[in-house]
């Protein structure tokens, strides 16, 4: 599953009339990420202090992503993974402890790929070209576990394959995750120590990834095409596999990165308009009442505003974007005040 779209402005929006109609939702807006390359998907800590997130350093040798945890106090950043290879997917356990991410770090040729990239940007740079954002399923991403401190790292999945995007239940007994160590994107489940995997999902031939745990710890929410090759819905399963079902069902659109609001309610997610194949897609943010359906336009930018998250008591929220004008893509946060059902 290749998902493509542009973290470029689309369109000229005044400024007046789309942070007027943020501010309903949206409350002290702050960018909180500058100083790298560019930086995304960030999970708060259980207690809110901390945020843990993936960024690209400068003048490092590596232009992939590396995870990183920054106090929100202080300003504070430390570096967590290997800083060789490809990362992605951090998040923190609910005692707030430990953090799981996951990495390619292991693959024997991962300084190849570092130098076959910066090679590929300077093409691309001589030549005036931008490309298209695409995730690539490498084979040897593997997740791993690390304490807040950036000791003890261990490795947690070892079966040939991608193995990424990871998170815990809310008890931190399981992790559930996307892996295709059978041939197919699936999802599994598994003990925090890596042990007992079972399968979640079973479609195959499809991408199924991006899972979070339900408040409760008794449903999945994530993402898959199963409608049509990189056009991305939203579903909902089960914790135990059982009552599968499409939160959303229009394949004009891809909708993605959804995440759940304390009151397992509810969700945020990321969405955007691909009807028109000579139009770039803007990608917003929206809230959903998964018992009624309703939805809610949370962010009007100009850019791209993707992977939102709340903090564990949903007063406050998260999420990357451009909507300053930069290309490329940084943290934010604002405190969050719920749309009306």
């Amino acid at each position: 599953m290749l998902v493509t779209l542009s973290l470029l402005a689309v369109g000229i929006a005044s400024p007046n009339d789309w942070t007027t109609k943020e501010s309903l939702f949206l409350k002290n807006i702050r960018k909180i990420t500058s100083h790298f390359v560019r930086a995304g998907e960030g999970y708060f800590s259980p207690d809110g202090r901390q945020i843990v997130f993936q960024a690209e350093e400068r003048d490092t040798g590596n232009p992939f992503y590396q995870i990183f945890i920054l106090d929100l106090a202080s300003g504070r950043v430390r570096r967590l993974s290997p800083g060789v290879g490809r990362t992605t997917c951090p998040y923190f356990s609910p005692d707030g402890k430990k953090i799981i991410f996951a990495s390619s770090h292991l693959d024997p040729q991962a300084k190849l790929h570092q130098e076959a990239e910066y090679r590929q940007r300077e093409e691309d740079r001589r030549a005036g070209r931008r490309r298209r954002y695409q995730w690539d399923f490498d084979p040897y991403m593997d997740i791993f576990e690390i304490n807040v401190d950036g000791t003890g790292l261990k490795r947690l999945t070892d079966t040939p394959g991608y193995d990424a995007e990871g998170s815990y239940s809310p008890d931190g007994k399981q992790i559930v995750f996307c892996s295709n160590r059978d041939g197919n994107l699936e999802l599994y489940i598994m003990h925090a120590d890596g042990g007992n995997v079972r399968k979640l999902t079973n479609a195959p031939g499809v991408y199924n990834g991006g899972p979070f745990f339900s408040p409760d710890g008794k449903r999945v929410v994530f993402r898959s095409d199963r409608k049509e090759k990189d056009r991305l819905q939203l579903y909902v399963i089960n914790s135990d596999g059982t009552q599968e079902k499409a939160l959303t069902d229009n394949d004009h659109w891809v909708y993605w990165a959804p995440f759940w609001y304390p009151d397992g309610r509810h969700l945020i997610y990321t969405a955007a308009d691909h009807s028109n194949p000579l139009a770039r897609p803007n990608y917003d943010l929206y809230w959903m009442n998964i018992e009624t359906g309703k939805t809610t336009r949370i962010t009007f930018s100009p850019g791209q505003d993707v992977l939102p998250v709340f903090s564990n008591d949903g007063k406050r929220i998260m999420w990357t974007s451009s909507r300053d004008g930069d290309p490329s893509s940084q943290l934010y946060i604002a405190d969050f005040a719920p749309p009306e059902d």
